[in-house]
C-alpha cells in the first residue's frame, strides 16, 4: 500500500497564535504542497521541493482548495448523538429530560457501538479528525469509543463519566466504583494506539465531595491523563453549586479543593468566571473549551474570548455535541464569530481556524501531535472546497485575498465543503 503522498493545494499552517500577532495573518504560513509518509507530514513547501523529498510520492492535486490540519473538538458527549438538536430546555431541564434517559441506554454494549460509529462517522464527515468526549457512567460506553477509534486509527480522548448524586439512580455509580472502573479503563486504554483517557466528573452537581476528591486521588496517581469537567456554564447552575458546596469560595473552588485543577484539566462552557477564577485558571495553565452554538441553543450567555485570551488563558473551541446543535466545526467558528460580533470583538479567519486546530489541540497538550501542519507532527488533515455551493462560490469568487475567500466557508460551510479527509496518513 502507498504510504508516501504530496497533497497540492493551499496548504496552511500556524507559525504563532495568531491571537498573538499584531495582526492575525502573520500568524500564518501558506505553502504550495505538503508531503506525507509513514503517517505522519514530512515537509511542507513548493511543489518542486516536495517532489525532490519523495520522487516516488503519489501526487494529489487538490488545485485552489485549502489544506489545513484535521479539526480538532475539545469537548463533546459522544452518547447524546441521537438527541442532537432536541427542544427547548436549559442546561438542568436539559439533563433531565433528554441526556440522562438517552445516556441509561448505555450499559447496552451493543447500542453503545452503534451510536459510537455513527458518531465517528458523523464527525469526520464534518472533518473533525481528534474529539474529547465525555462517555456515560457505564465502562461498555467507554469501552465502545476507543474500539471504534482504534480501528480508523484516529486519535481520541475519553473517560467513563462519574456520578452518585443528582442523577437518576440507574446513572449513579458511587466514589468508590468510580475510582475503580476508572482506574482499570486507564490501564486497559490509556496510551493505547492513539488513544488516551480523561477522568470525568460529570460536574460538582453530580458528584459528593467524597467522588470528587476519589477523582483528585486517581488524577494525581496518573498526573498523565486529563481531566474534563464544566464549569459555569448558566447562571442557576452556579447558585446550585454554591447551595451544595456553602464553603465554596465559588465554583472553581469545588473541583480545587478536592485535586481537580490543574495544567492538563480542560474545564468546558466557562462563562461567568469570577476574578479568582480566572486568575487560578491562568496560573495553572488549564483549559478553557469554548462551546459556542451550545452556549445559544441552551442560553448559557456569551464566553469572553477576547478578554480571556487577552490575559494569557488556554482556549479550546468545540460543538458540545449534543448539547451544541451541530457535528461541524465549521458551524462551530461561525458561531464563535458570533458571539465575537455581539461581544465587540469579532474574530478573523485565522483566529477561528487556530482555535479549531491547534488551539483546541494545545488544550487538548497535544500540539506535539496533532493540530498543525508541521514536520513530525501526524498526518490528520482537512481539505476544504472554498466553492462548495453556490453561494460560498459567488461570494468567495469576489474575494480580494485568501483570508475573504475563506470566510464565507467558514460562516456558511457545511460538509459539502469536506473534499477529503486524512486520518493518520490514510485518506479516508
Amino acid at each position: 500500500m502507498q504510504s508516501e503522498f504530496i497533497l497540492r493545494g493551499h496548504v496552511l499552517s500556524f507559525t504563532a497564535s495568531p491571537f498573538a500577532m499584531a495582526t492575525p495573518e502573520e500568524a500564518v504560513q501558506i505553502s504550495a504542497a505538503v508531503a506525507l509518509a509513514q503517517g505522519r507530514v514530512v515537509g511542507c513547501g513548493t511543489f518542486e521541493d516536495m517532489l525532490a523529498l519523495q520522487p516516488q510520492a503519489e501526487v494529489i492535486d487538490h488545485g485552489a482548495r485549502l489544506i489545513l490540519a484535521g479539526f480538532v473538538d475539545a469537548h463533546v458527549h459522544y452518547p447524546q448523538t441521537a438527541i442532537i438538536a432536541s427542544w427547548g430546555k436549559r442546561l438542568i431541564d436539559w439533563l433531565n429530560s433528554y441526556t440522562f434517559p438517552e445516556e441509561m441506554r448505555f450499559g447496552d454494549a451493543a447500542y453503545a457501538r452503534e451510536i459510537a460509529d455513527r458518531y465517528l462517522d458523523l464527525t469526520q464527515a464534518n472533518g473533525t479528525t481528534t474529539v474529547c468526549s465525555f462517555a456515560t457512567i457505564h465502562p461498555e460506553s467507554v469501552d465502545a469509543f476507543f474500539s471504534a477509534a482504534q480501528a480508523r486509527g484516529q486519535r481520541v480522548v475519553t473517560g467513563k463519566t462519574c456520578m452518585d448524586r443528582n442523577a437518576p439512580t440507574e446513572l449513579r455509580d458511587t466514589a468508590q466504583s468510580a475510582y475503580d472502573d476508572s482506574k482499570a479503563l486507564i490501564q486497559r486504554w490509556h496510551g493505547v494506539d492513539r488513544l488516551e483517557y480523561a477522568i470525568t466528573p460529570r460536574f460538582s452537581p453530580t458528584s459528593t465531595p467524597q467522588q470528587l476528591e476519589a477523582m483528585g486521588a486517581l488524577w494525581g496517581e496518573h498526573p498523565g491523563c486529563l481531566m474534563q469537567t464544566h464549569l459555569s456554564e448558566q447562571l442557576d447552575e452556579i447558585e446550585w453549586v454554591k447551595s451544595l458546596f456553602p464553603q465554596a469560595r465559588d465554583y472553581l473552588d469545588t473541583y480545587e479543593e478536592f485535586g481537580l485543577l490543574g495544567a492538563r484539566g480542560l474545564y468546558g462552557h466557562a462563562i461567568h468566571l469570577e476574578e479568582r477564577e480566572r486568575h487560578r485558571l491562568r496560573e495553572y495553565g488549564s483549559a478553557l473549551v469554548h462551546c459556542p452554538t451550545s452556549n445559544t441553543f441552551i442560553g448559557s450567555g456569551l464566553f469572553d474570548m477576547d478578554g480571556l485570551m487577552t490575559e494569557g488563558q488556554r482556549i479550546g473551541l468545540a460543538t458540545d455535541t449534543g448539547g451544541g446543535s451541530s457535528f461541524s466545526m465549521l458551524r462551530t467558528m461561525a458561531a464563535a464569530y458570533e458571539i465575537g460580533q455581539l461581544r465587540g470583538r469579532p474574530l478573523h479567519a485565522t483566529e477561528l481556524i487556530w482555535l479549531a486546530t491547534q488551539g483546541s489541540a494545545t488544550a487538548l497538550r497535544m500540539e506535539d501531535k496533532i493540530g498543525n501542519i508541521a514536520p513530525g507532527l501526524e498526518a490528520d488533515l482537512v481539505v476544504l472546497d472554498l466553492a462548495s455551493t453556490p453561494a460560498i462560490a459567488q461570494r468567495s469568487a469576489r474575494a480580494g485575498d485568501l483570508w475573504e475567500a475563506v470566510f464565507p466557508t467558514l460562516m456558511m460551510g457545511d460538509d459539502r465543503a469536506i473534499a477529503e479527509v486524512w486520518i493518520n496518513g490514510v485518506r479516508q
